[in-house]
């Protein structure tokens, strides 16, 4: 009986070895390749190859308020420079030019952005390697500084202690205005409310306002189509009187003639003011960088399509515009340079005789005071 056992447990353990041996077996002639193989990278769908797609070349470009002027230069930049998907600009309407700083140095998405000068310079004390987070790419236009007042106002001193209105925050005229302000030491009562209001009561005599203060790009519609009586002007701010401070560094001359303001401005008299420069900036990418290279597509759009944007239809200050002007104390972002550098013309002086090379030097010269 024992023997009879013995063969019995053999053979049990026999048929329950039996399937382990042939699974080793069958791992050994089928299994062992596809374990050396990776695992199959699982197809995308379409959404995701559409949502790729539209991301692979959009640009982000912070712009302004929607009353200004930046936020319509940005809005012109994106419909010239689109190139389907190739290039797609999304233009963002913002709190202003100068808090554009802070969205170039910090805020998700945005690779451009139209700035004003002197809040750059404010970013300074903030931010002391600014001048290496950020670039320019172009020098846009000029942002005139208007002081229209009521009739008993003739200078600007008559202001001081009086009321004078900045706009709402986060324009450029609530952010520079009171800089100038500060700087030209008047001190006034300042107000911040929407310039259609105190315009209403500086014209009604009411409160106590005395003046309005823009700073955008002239000439603005509600100098252009409003009405006014007579004696309401702008106030002249000589740039003479303040070139010599260093607080004015970064100003520029400007006037307003009766061709900006003709029902408030006589044929042949000039009203001198200042200007903030108004540049189209971008933060600086590392070249070899995604980002770096959707913002250098965006520059040579727009650069090669100027003449576009320099046509009936857009922004007057497009005419103005040229693409070699420099931003003293920024560096150009390295595609627009190169862009430069490639379209640049021979040295036509060098093959002149010296007399014409003499006329020709003057040319520049006239050409680069008159910003031609």
């Amino acid at each position: 009986m024992k023997s009879l056992w013995f063969l019995y447990k053999i053979a049990v353990v026999a048929l329950v070895a039996m399937p382990v041996a042939l699974s080793s077996a069958g791992a050994q002639t089928t299994s062992a390749p596809t374990d050396q193989r990776p695992p199959p990278t699982p197809s995308k769908s379409r959404d995701q190859l559409a949502i790729e797609k539209l991301n692979a070349w959009t640009v982000g470009l912070a712009g302004g308020q929607l009353e200004g002027a930046p936020i319509r230069f940005a809005t012109e930049i994106a419909r010239v420079v689109d190139d389907g998907d190739n290039l797609h600009v999304l233009p963002i309407v913002t709190r202003g030019p100068a808090e554009n700083v802070e969205a170039l140095l910090y805020l998700k998405g945005v690779d451009a952005a139209i700035i004003n000068a002197d809040a750059l310079e404010q970013f300074k004390s903030l931010v002391p390697n600014i001048q290496q987070r950020i670039t320019y790419i172009l020098s846009l236009f000029p942002s005139e500084l208007h002081i229209f007042v009521r009739p008993e106002i003739t200078s600007l001193d008559d202001l001081r202690g009086k009321k004078v209105n900045f706009n709402t925050p986060g324009t450029a005229a609530a952010y520079s205005g009171p800089l100038i302000f500060e700087r030209l030491k008047l001190n006034v009562e300042k107000t911040f409310i929407p310039h259609q209001v105190a315009l209403e009561r500086m014209k009604a005599g009411q409160d106590g306002m005395a003046a309005v203060v823009f700073i955008t790009s002239k000439p603005i519609d509600t100098f252009l189509k409003g009405k006014w009586e007579p004696g309401f002007k702008f106030l002249s701010v000589p740039f003479e009187d303040l070139v010599q401070s260093k607080d004015f560094g970064f100003y520029l001359p400007a006037s307003f003639t009766s061709a900006d303001y003709p029902t408030l401005i006589p044929q042949g008299q000039e009203i001198q003011t200042i200007a903030i420069p108004t540049i189209l900036a971008a933060f600086n990418w590392p070249k070899a960088t995604d980002r770096y290279k959707r913002v250098a597509r965006l520059t040579e759009n727009l650069f090669s399509r100027l003449g576009e944007l320099q046509r009936p239809g857009f922004h007057p200050k497009w005419r103005d515009v040229s693409l070699s002007a420099k931003v003293p104390g920024l560096n150009r972002f390295p595609a627009a340079q190169e862009w430069l550098d490639r379209a640049a013309p021979p040295n036509l002086a060098t093959a002149l005789p010296l007399d014409q090379q003499r006329l020709f030097q003057e040319f520049l010269e006239w050409r680069r005071q008159h910003g031609r």
